[in-house]
């Protein structure tokens, strides 16, 4: 192992140790960016999405992101501390409700039933140029988060 690519607990940083795939999938995450730009949505729905898929997927380095990326695209905290209950908080409009079931779904793809009745739901709520980038998203962060997970990318506090 290469002492670039040393992680914690002798944990190999999979993004250092083969920078080329790593480098492959930040082109993923730009042209995922562009789609849902192009999709038309809000910068905020997209963290939003990034959150939920972290959350499920106990990422802390990409939580920590994307809290941050979230509160500079103009989200709240009250928000963003409630995320993990969105189904109980009436603070997410029906579009934001409707991808985040989509991520979840994306997130967890063997639950059946839960994948058909999130993509109902969105087939309802969103276009089909916005279902797309919510699904790209979503794939790109769990991509993401096994990395991050894989590598135990480390927290660093605030300052």
């Amino acid at each position: 192992m290469s002492d670039m690519a040393a992680g914690p607990a002798g944990r190999v940083f999979v993004d250092k140790q083969s920078p080329k795939a790593y480098h492959a999938l930040v082109e993923t995450a730009e042209a995922t960016r562009a789609v849902a730009a192009e999709a038309g949505l809000d910068r905020r729905l997209v963290e939003l999405v990034n959150l939920r898929v972290s959350q499920l997927n106990g990422c802390a380095y990409c939580l920590d992101v994307h809290t941050r990326a979230a509160l500079r695209a103009g989200d709240s905290t009250q928000r963003l501390g409630v995320l993990a209950a969105w189904r109980d908080a009436q603070l997410f409009t029906t579009r934001e409700r409707a991808a985040l079931a989509l991520a979840e779904a994306t997130t967890h793809p063997a639950d059946a039933g839960a994948q058909e009745a999130a993509y109902a739901t969105a087939r309802a709520d969103l276009t089909d140029d916005e279902i797309s980038a919510v699904i790209w998203v979503a794939i790109t962060m769990n991509a993401f988060n096994r990395v991050s997970i894989m590598s135990k990318h480390p927290v660093r506090p605030a300052g």
